[in-house]
């Protein structure tokens, strides 16, 4: 491979001095950027979790060295496209926190096992076309492992992939699409339109889609792992209103939740008895075909920063929210030995009066609990999340009978007006930017206030979810990018690959871009192939005198092919853990998918695109 050639090169000069540098044809300062670039490439291999730091390294010794400029930099900083990806990054922050997301999410994976699967790899594929697939993908992931129909380890990693081809359907798909964008139009002042890339990812899709679809069943069948019994233990109670009466379990979709596990049902019995009188009935396992009754109240056990998460459901009612108490922060204590609340239940105790705070959850080491939140006998060393009223932090008794936390955190679902503000604002944005002349930077910049006066995204949220190391990573590394160009490195490089593709024309040199950008996907992330190919692409392309289309989709294309390692793409990575998979799964599952993947990739930009 040619840039293994000039690897080789540059250790030897390393060794007998410039003189090597001037044997391949470079001056002193391209030997010295070239020396930059790999150095990068071996830097991401080897710090491959943190890429933000590697970039940063290259673009302060190449600030240092002269032959890049500050003012390059901040240009780069200041590029529509890179601007563009970071406000649709932002945006993706509250919809993901969208109840019609969530209930999207739980409406594919109901049905039958084929059906399940067939759903939600299709709803994936079309979602990923419209929203970042990082962002799908994480908000799929929780549902997927705790649905009742298809094992994880079987949907997980066609998933992943499913989410790739989605996001190569149209510019705002993925970031790397985003980011092939930013330099062209750094280079040509023309960026790439909204569904450029959706006659060769349509053929892609549908190709890889068929494959995947025939291989699923060969994926090992590994258990999802079960919920511990340190998890927490919460309650909440069907209204009479609620729109859950009468269905089932599975229909509610009460199996899928993210994070939360459904354990037990205390119900309330009236048949048999005298008029007047009652009694609980404890209803555990819960199958997926009991139906809901009013005044149920429904046990789970989970993460207590998704308990948000329930209030999707129509007329369901948690404990703390009784007492009108239930916030988005929340405060976690351990009760005391000597306390007074031990061996009282949370109503005997009351709770409430004594704290100015309801329980959320609560949590015992080494033990499953059950029954009702309120009837648990209080032990000390148990863990209480409570929902604090004001006079809380001033109550004299706190020390007295419990150790005192952290805040805790939960996570806010948007619904009702919000929801769909943030929805439709979005797909408001997409329509003005593909039907008129009006850019996709400059609908989204009058989006996201809109989102923030509405209170659909917080700016303290924006603050803390700031995409920073995506933004280093992007910036840098057109910065790297533009420093090959100042030195004309990029144009030698381009030379030295038409050298080994020399006599056999521009196919050649295209297959070549692509397989080394997928290389480098495999290696060192998408983003940061699409951003170091990119130029020796458009230098090659411009150096045989062709159109410089079929290698700028060569790039982005062979930037989003990673299928046969888990760490190329930043969705792969978060199933592979998730699904329990081995490295040997990933290569087995993903080879055919790669390679039809390449082969149909290749002749579709060919014809899409021509020389």
């Amino acid at each position: 491979m040619p840039l293994i050639a000039i690897s080789v090169s540059i250790i030897l000069s390393g060794k007998h001095g410039p003189s090597t540098s001037r044997m391949l044809g470079l001056t002193d300062w391209q030997g010295l950027v070239l020396l930059v670039f790999i150095s990068n490439v071996i830097g991401l291999v080897r710090f491959s979790r943190q890429p933000e730091r590697v970039f940063a390294v290259s673009v302060l010794t190449l600030l240092a060295t002269g032959t890049l400029a500050t003012e390059q930099v901040l240009t780069n900083l200041t590029n529509a496209g890179v601007v563009t990806l970071l406000l649709i990054v932002i945006a993706t922050f509250a919809l993901e926190r969208t109840k019609a997301l969530r209930s999207f999410a739980n409406w594919m994976l109901s049905g039958s096992a084929s059906l399940a699967a067939g759903k939600t790899l299709l709803g994936t594929l079309f979602a990923s076309a419209l929203m970042n697939n990082t962002a799908v993908v994480a908000a799929l992931l929780s549902p997927v492992k705790s649905n009742p129909h298809i094992a994880p380890s079987k949907l997980l990693l066609p998933l992943s992939y499913v989410a790739i081809l989605g996001g190569t359907l149209t510019l705002i798909g993925t970031s790397t699409n985003l980011i092939v964008s930013s330099l062209l139009l750094e280079r040509t002042a023309q960026g790439l339109g909204f569904f450029a890339f959706l006659p060769v990812g349509l053929c892609v899709a549908l190709a890889c889609l068929l494959v995947i679809a025939l291989t699923m069943p060969r994926l090992a069948n590994r258990a999802s792992e079960q919920a511990p019994n340190e998890r927490y233990f919460l309650e909440a109670q069907v209204d009479a209103s609620s729109s859950m009466i009468g269905k089932t379990v599975a229909q509610n979709a009460l199996r899928n939740l993210e994070s939360l596990f459904l354990v037990e049902i205390v119900r309330t019995d009236f048949s048999g008895l005298a008029d007047g009188e009652s009694q609980q009935r404890l209803i555990s396992p819960v199958t997926p075909s009991e139906v809901i009754q009013a005044g149920d109240k429904l046990i789970f056990s989970g993460d207590i920063s998704k308990v948000m998460s329930l209030k999707q459901f129509d007329g369901l009612t948690l404990f703390a929210e009784q007492d009108g108490l239930l916030q988005a922060n929340l405060q976690e204590v351990v009760i005391r030995p000597g306390s007074a609340l031990l061996g009282q239940s949370l109503k005997s105790a009351a709770f409430r009066a004594r704290f100015d705070a309801a329980v959320v959850a609560i949590r015992r080491e080494g033990e499953t609990l059950s029954g009702k939140l309120g009837e648990v006998i209080l032990q000390a060393g148990d863990y209480l999340v409570l929902a604090v009223g004001r006079d809380y932090q001033q109550r004299t008794n706190l020390s007295k009978n419990f150790f005192l936390l952290n805040g805790y955190q939960t996570e806010q679902l948007l619904t009702g007006r919000k929801q769909w503000l943030a929805i439709g604002g979005f797909m408001t944005a997409l329509g003005v930017a593909m039907l008129t002349e009006v850019s996709l930077l400059l609908a989204l910049l009058f989006y996201l206030p809109l989102l923030v006066c509405c209170g659909g995204l917080s700016v303290n949220e924006i603050k803390r979810r700031f995409p920073l190391e995506l933004m280093v990573v992007v910036v840098s590394a057109i910065s790297l990018a533009t420093a090959m160009r100042n030195v004309g490195l990029d144009v030698v490089l381009a030379e030295l690959v038409q050298t080994y593709v020399a006599g056999v024309g521009p196919l050649a040199a295209l297959i070549a871009i692509f397989l080394m950008t997928m290389l480098l996907t495999e290696l060192v992330t998408n983003n940061a192939a699409a951003a170091l190919m990119f130029p020796i692409a458009l230098a090659l392309a411009e150096g045989l005198g062709v159109n410089i289309m079929p290698f700028v989709m060569a790039v982005a294309f062979g930037a989003s092919a990673s299928f046969i390692s888990p760490y190329g793409y930043q969705t792969n990575l978060m199933v592979f853990n998730a699904g329990q998979y081995r490295l040997s799964d990933v290569v087995k599952f993903g080879l055919p998918v790669s390679l039809t993947y390449s082969v149909v990739a290749i002749v579709a930009i060919c014809v899409v695109f021509p020389f």
